[in-house]
């Protein structure tokens, strides 16, 4: 029965591409590194992303994705007119569908280890490279693939977490890019023809933030930190193509999608669809708790709202199906530099 399941989710991505009719010319492999924004299914059965009421909206029960349905890995595979790829985890279940790529992208993962026991980006990265060894893709794979890599900021969370200073952010912003710069050449040195790198979504728009700082608007401290990776990462970018005298590496504006898709300013976020998009959909009862949370007899600490597509947040942290479908639409006519 998971096998049968496994499957199905697998097909639902590509019947979901048919209906966008967009395609991603010339590329049929997509490989994913980094975090929940992107994590398909790789994380253990103890993940949030394993709980109802995840995977509520698609596929109608929890499977492993951190949202109430599609996360961006299965709108980047829409574009691209193919399934959404197999995650690592899985790889064994079958390998007709290792033909799409692979997802390698764990949540609650960052370049450096984070809070989360889970494979940061290196390792993922080095699991990659075993998977190139047993020779399931060849270079004609490689040549027509995208890697996709989110950093969506758990390093800075661990970073507070570990009692760092707003003062020497820029020094740890630094310290992520030079790693992340590091990842982004050991992916295309493995024959990787494109790279699509997702830009750091406006952290002081995280309900997870906002709630505690500044809600109902944005936190512009967490906003300036955000724009200042953003611009390191940028200027990372184009020193890396210009030394590969090509344009491999494509930032994607994950901030200004955000910012588009609620539609305003950061001071004063709302939409008719999303009328108050820092609130997100699904949230524990009280502080204590988080969505999916359940006391010691099964009964949820959490609470839903009625129509999720309502709501551009799922959780504290993540979109909705209904947000990263907005996202990728504020995205898409510059995915043309990805071809």
């Amino acid at each position: 029965m998971e096998k049968l399941m496994f499957f199905i989710l697998l097909a639902l991505p590509i019947i979901f591409a048919e209906a966008h009719h967009v395609r991603g010319e010339g590329f049929t492999k997509l490989f994913v590194f980094g975090d929940s924004y992107v994590d398909t299914g790789n994380s253990g059965r103890q993940a949030t992303s394993w709980k109802k009421p995840y995977g509520i909206t698609f596929p109608g029960k929890p499977a492993g994705r951190y949202s109430d349905g599609r996360v961006f890995t299965d709108y980047i595979a829409s574009w691209m007119g193919i399934w959404s790829p197999i995650p690592y985890r899985w790889r064994k279940m079958g390998k007709r569908v290792e033909g799409f790529g692979m997802n390698f992208a764990y949540g609650g993962t960052g370049v450096f280890d984070t809070l989360v026991k889970a494979p940061n980006m290196t390792t993922q990265i080095n699991l990659f490279q075993q998977v190139l060894e047993y020779k399931l893709y060849t270079k004609g794979d490689l040549n027509s693939s995208i890697a996709l890599v989110s950093l969506a900021g758990n390093d800075y969370f661990a970073y507070l977490a570990g009692n760092g200073t707003i003062e020497d952010f820029p020094a740890f912003t630094t310290s992520i890019i030079k790693q992340l710069s590091l990842n982004l050449k050991h992916i295309h040195a493995m024959g990787v023809r494109k790279v699509a790198v997702m830009g750091i979504q406006p952290l002081g728009c995280l309900p997870q933030v906002s709630a505690l700082t500044s809600y109902p608007n944005c936190s512009v401290t967490a906003n300036a930190i955000a724009n200042f990776h953003n611009q390191m990462l940028e200027k990372s970018l184009q020193k890396l193509n210009k030394d590969c005298k090509d344009s491999v590496f494509v930032k994607l504006d994950i901030y200004s999608a955000f910012m588009a898709a609620m539609k305003k300013q950061e001071h004063h976020p709302g939409t008719l669809k999303f009328k108050d998009p820092l609130r997100q959909c699904c949230r524990g009862v009280n502080s204590t708790y988080s969505c999916g949370d359940v006391d010691k007899n099964g009964a949820k600490k959490y609470v839903t709202c009625k129509n999720p597509n309502s709501a551009f947040f799922w959780d504290g942290v993540h979109p909705s199906q209904a947000g990263w479908n907005a996202v990728y639409s504020a995205l898409k006519s510059s995915l043309h530099k990805l071809r």
